[in-house]
């Protein structure tokens, strides 16, 4: 599978039925005929922000629900390449853009120890939820889908993963459900988290350390870390970014898994290509390390990120079948679950023995 394959996450939905090459079109008509998804799916966006910043819901969460609810929009043909490139394109760019948040400094800054153990509640995480999909009667792809999810990012990283993974190994219901599930726990999470750190008498750094470890979303890793101290905060920023900056290995690394599957005669070398929004990722990162980016153009960089995944995320349910979503069952739930517990257990552990 080529790395333009694996960056095409839901296009054979609704463009299969076009045979034959596409007639050439001005860049006028492309947008004329992206319009009516696009928009749709922005207006729906708009209203997870608002509904997020009014109430305090996780303002992913909210996206997925409300274009969960609008799914019938996609009964019109016309939505359908808008929202294809809502899903695709705006993930991409976002993913990319979100590099502008990390840079190597903040993972050395992390100290050796502290990283190792990070590496090891992420590889807690995947551990079990590729043996509770295997328990379960689910696919390894899942497993990896869930267990990556929780690992590095939330949703986010989810759709990277699906980029790699593809309709072919993953349904989009086992996905749509995937990305609802860790949501939810995300914002669980956030809620939770902080008085368990206080139960356990965690200090500062320890209570920084599993909040930034275990909690899938950055915003709500940060917020919980800073629920509990403005020391506890700023641990846990280094901790999430670290797992962040991580994205690019994991896909890599996911990449490989899945290679062969119809491909035994290619090189390594292209075996470990990865898609280009990863690569650029990995690039931005190690620009922004190399560059002291202005903290005005940092923060409009994660706007920018914030909203181009919002984009992606709600045109993703949007497309989403309802009926195969009620289909999969608790049993597809389990793996993100059970990722969710063990890297809880794995950071809890290692934040009162190294910390």
């Amino acid at each position: 599978m080529s790395a333009d394959h694996a960056g095409d996450l839901y296009g054979e939905m609704f463009l299969a039925d076009q045979i034959g090459p596409a007639p050439s079109r001005s860049r006028l008509d492309n947008w004329k005929l992206l319009w009516p998804g696009i928009a749709i799916c922005g207006i729906a966006s708009i209203a997870a922000a608002w509904l997020s910043e009014h109430y305090g819901a996780p303002i992913i969460l909210m996206g997925l629900l409300i274009g969960l609810s609008l799914n019938f929009v996609t009964s019109e043909a016309r939505t359908h390449p808008g929202l294809d490139f809502a899903s695709k394109t705006c993930l991409r760019w976002g993913i990319v853009v979100l590099g502008t948040q990390v840079t190597i400094a903040q993972i050395g800054g992390l100290g050796p120890i502290p990283f190792l153990a990070l590496l090891l509640v992420m590889a807690g995480a995947m551990g079990a939820a590729l043996l509770v999909a295997r328990l379960t009667g689910q696919s390894a792809a899942l497993g990896l889908l869930a267990g990556g999810a929780t690992a590095i990012c939330g949703a986010s990283a989810a759709l990277a993963l699906f980029g790699v993974l593809g309709g072919r190994r993953i349904s989009q219901g086992q996905f749509a459900l995937t990305l609802v599930v860790i949501s939810l726990a995300s914002a669980l999470a956030m809620s939770f988290y902080p008085p368990l750190a206080g139960l356990l008498h965690l200090d500062d750094r320890q209570a920084g350390f599993l909040i930034g470890a275990s909690i899938h979303d950055v915003a709500q890793a940060i917020g919980g870390g800073y629920a509990y101290s403005d020391t506890a905060g700023s641990y846990a920023t280094i901790v999430k970014l670290s797992r962040v900056a991580l994205l690019a290995p994991v896909v890599a690394i996911v990449s490989v898994l899945v290679a062969d599957d119809g491909a035994s005669g290619r090189s390594w070398i292209r075996k470990l290509a990865m898609p280009w929004f990863i690569t650029l990722f990995l690039a931005v990162v190690v620009l922004n390390s190399l560059v002291a980016v202005p903290a005005p153009v940092a923060h409009i960089s994660l706007i920018l990120s914030k909203a181009l995944l919002l984009l992606a995320v709600t045109a993703t349910a949007m497309r989403s079948r309802l009926d195969l979503i009620m289909q999969m069952g608790w049993r597809a739930a389990m793996p993100v679950v059970a990722a969710t517990i063990a890297s809880l257990l794995v950071a809890t552990a290692f934040s009162m023995m190294i910390l």
